[in-house]
């Protein structure tokens, strides 16, 4: 499944030249199916001619897309979107955003890290309740339905809390991480390398049993020992 992580704290400016961004731009707007016409690029303020064929969209089983071509739109506004000094949403201002970009057709909308406080949780279950009320009013005619996404550490206690909190939507994901630099595991994990390991694998075994997709990522990435970890896959 190919993702494009939109961050609202994030910047092309700081990493593509002009004509990289429209040629970035230009490949996720023409893999989206509810985009087809020209769409104005508001970090080069030009205007980016998107394909006026309609892409159908394709079936989505946990993992994967049945098009491997499908640029899969994950987006992460409601939770890594606070994380900037200044952007945090009230509970109705991500209420809304959960609706638009269901309504954009957005294909994951991670909704929250439920383990990280009492608020969060209710968040994560009211987008999970709302949205699949909003779309099974609104079904198009390709069936669209957002997956919805809780973010757990990889512990017993996360997933579980996490798991309770989307349990309510139609289409639920798991996403779990843990650390795997060498500073991460001595002072905050306190944890070997290879508990590390059997800690991802066990943790992400436990999610599967609750929850059909179940995604995995890793912390501190630019720092991890990436032959072990690949071994989850």
């Amino acid at each position: 499944m190919a993702s494009i992580y939109a961050n609202p704290t994030t910047s092309l400016n700081t990493s593509l030249s002009s004509h990289s961004k429209n040629t970035f731009l230009h490949s996720v707007f023409s893999f989206m199916p509810s985009i087809t016409k020209r769409c104005h690029c508001p970090y080069t303020s030009t205007t980016v001619r998107c394909s006026n064929i309609r892409r159908p969209r394709p079936n989505y089983k946990p993992g994967r897309f049945s098009d491997p071509d499908y640029v899969g739109i994950f987006d992460t506004t409601l939770r890594d979107g606070e994380q900037s000094p200044g952007a945090a949403m009230t509970i109705k201002e991500k209420l809304d955003t959960a609706r638009q970009l269901a309504k954009l057709g957005v294909d994951v909308i991670e909704a929250g890290f439920p383990a990280a406080s009492d608020a969060d949780f209710e968040l994560v279950k009211l987008v999970a309740q709302e949205v699949v009320i909003l779309i099974c009013n609104n079904v198009d005619e390709e069936g669209y339905v957002p997956v919805i996404c809780g973010f757990a550490r990889s512990t017993k206690k996360d997933i579980d809390r996490t798991w309770e909190a989307l349990k309510y939507a139609k289409k639920p994901m798991i996403s779990t991480f843990i650390a795997t630099s060498e500073i991460h595991m001595k002072y905050k994990l306190k944890m070997s390398k290879e508990e590390v390991v059997e800690k991802a694998r066990s943790m992400v075994a436990y999610a599967k049993t609750l929850c059909e997709d179940v995604r995995f990522s890793i912390e501190d990435a630019a720092r991890f020992f990436i032959l072990e970890i690949v071994k989850l896959a």
